[in-house]
This record gives structure tokens, C-alpha cells and sequence, in this order.
């Protein structure tokens, strides 16, 4: 039996990260400061990760064969820019110590696609759509520069060290009690995003369900041996997350997107995660015209 670790055990994905990799036969431990661990792991414990000497013990206590790394402040400006500086980056590199210093096998670190820099309150504009991992990465506020730096400390570990290392840019993440009216991470329902583009056009219309986002997880941490070190896949959706075509709306909400959303026709996402599905034959299975329960 796989031992996977999985930081952030109580968090939107980590929830559901717990129940995919439990189900499919990991025997999980979840850490997270907060209560709400799903009963499918095996162990949970309060750790505050920031610590070095806990991450540490934590580590040393279970010897997992997997590490996935989710634990962090979650949202931008939803603390001081100090604080989710500090403790993202703290977060990253207490991990990957830790699990590099131990022998753990395989190392999978949450980033995000706000690395790009859409919303930049000076303007933004895409060097192309779809986005993709290639695309340059343009930080402009503390919650994206910390996840670009969690990127950048999982590739030095990953040269360092004999632990298999791996970076995921979930999309805006939807947990399933989300689609029945629960609130989203940005406090309004998904029901809202749709109705009200200017909403989720701050994000691209970028979404991904958060059962999608962890069966990724559970293939990447299953092929890490396989892969070259310090690898990054966005997971998002095959589709937007809105009721018209991204050639329309995008250029409504960021007029400088106009040229380059021209190609986005039908339903088409501005990000793809077409690496994903050629490297690991995954493509997320739910969308937002399935699962919205609507009254």
C-alpha cells in the first residue's frame, strides 16, 4: 500500500484529494492546522507546517512514499500580503526540505494559474490563448508571487535531489457541494459567476471541479517516476466557465485580449491542459453544464 501524505487535508481540493487517493488504496495521512479532514484518511494531524522542525517530525514520523503538497493561504488578498508571502513560500520549502531530506519518492506541489499575472490592475494582456505551460509568468501581487516561487523551489529540489519532484496549476477550484448553491472560494455561487460574467472574467472563466483536480493529482503522483524532474500541468476544465463563447465575453471584460480570444470558439477554455492528457492521458471528465443544480 501507497503511504501518501497530503498537506492542506482540509481544504477545498484536499478534501477530495483525500477521498480519490483513499479510494484508490492509499493509505493517507492528512495534516492541516484546521479541523475537517476527510474520515477517508487514515491519520489526521494538526501541524503547522511553517515550522521547520514540524515539518520535520512529520515527515519523519510517517515516511510516506508520497508527498502532495496543497496546504497554503488559499486566495489572494484574503490576509496581509506579508503574511501569505511568508507562509506560501515557508509552506514549499519546508515541504520539499523535508521530503527531499527523507527519501520520500514523490514530491506533487499545488501552484496556481494567477502565475500568469491576468488582473493586473495595470493591464494585462495574454501572448496567446489558449494558455499554456509555456506561457511567460507575470506575478503581480504577493499570493501569485508565492506560488511561482513554490514552482521555482519544487525545480531546485528537484535538481538536487533524487526525490521525484511535480507542479500542478489547478483552476478555479469547484468542490461538489458548490455546484448545489454552497458558496465558491470567492464568496459568490457558481450560479453567480455564470450569470454575472464579470466575475469570473477576472480569472479567464478559468474553473476545474475539484474531483477532476484530484484524480490528476493521484495519476502524476502514480507516473512521477516516469516523468522528467520538476514538470508543471495546469488542470483545468474543458470548457469555460461561462453561458457564451470566450471570443466574446474575454474581450468585454480585458478589451486587449480581443485579438488573441478570436481563436477561442464554442465552449473552448483560455487555458489547456493538453500537456496533461499527452503526458498522462488525463482530461478532466465534469462540467459546470453537468453538475449545476440550479433551485
Amino acid at each position: 500500500m501507497t503511504r501518501t501524505l497530503v498537506t492542506g487535508s482540509a481544504g477545498r481540493l484536499g478534501r477530495s484529494v483525500v477521498a480519490t487517493l483513499a479510494q484508490a488504496g492509499h493509505e493517507v495521512v492528512g495534516v492541516d492546522v484546521t479541523p475537517g479532514t476527510p474520515a477517508e484518511a487514515a491519520v489526521a494531524l494538526p501541524a503547522d507546517l511553517t515550522d521547520p522542525g514540524e515539518a520535520h517530525d512529520v515527515m519523519a514520523r510517517f515516511r510516506p512514499d508520497v508527498v502532495v503538497h496543497l496546504a497554503a493561504i488559499a486566495t489572494p488578498f484574503s490576509r496581509t500580503d506579508a503574511l501569505t508571502f511568508r507562509t506560501n513560500t515557508q509552506l514549499a520549502f519546508n515541504v520539499c526540505a523535508a521530503a527531499s531530506n527523507l527519501g520520500v519518492g514523490r514530491v506533487v506541489v499545488a501552484s496556481s494559474p494567477t502565475v500568469i499575472g491576468y488582473g493586473a490592475p495595470g493591464g494585462w494582456r495574454p501572448h496567446y490563448l489558449p494558455i499554456d505551460e509555456e506561457h511567460p509568468t507575470e506575478p503581480w501581487n504577493a499570493y501569485s508571487l508565492s506560488k511561482l516561487t513554490a514552482e521555482q523551489t519544487m525545480a531546485t529540489f528537484a535538481r538536487s535531489s533524487d526525490t521525484r519532484f511535480a507542479a500542478v496549476r489547478p483552476c478555479f477550484v469547484v468542490a461538489p457541494e458548490e455546484w448545489a448553491g454552497a458558496p465558491t472560494q470567492s464568496g459568490h455561487t457558481i450560479a453567480e459567476r455564470l450569470g454575472r460574467p464579470g466575475l469570473a472574467g477576472a480569472s479567464l472563466f478559468n474553473y476545474i471541479d475539484a474531483r477532476d483536480a484530484s484524480e490528476l493529482i493521484a495519476v502524476l503522483a502514480e507516473r512521477l517516476f516516469e516523468l522528467p524532474g520538476g514538470e508543471v500541468f495546469f488542470a483545468g476544465a474543458a470548457d469555460a466557465l461561462a453561458r457564451e463563447p470566450l471570443s466574446e465575453l474575454l474581450p468585454a471584460v480585458n478589451p486587449a485580449t480581443a485579438a488573441t480570444a478570436a481563436g477561442l470558439t464554442g465552449t473552448s477554455p483560455a487555458f489547456t491542459s493538453a500537456k496533461a492528457e499527452r503526458m498522462l492521458g488525463w482530461t478532466a471528465k465534469r462540467s459546470w453544464r453537468s453538475e449545476l443544480e440550479i433551485g
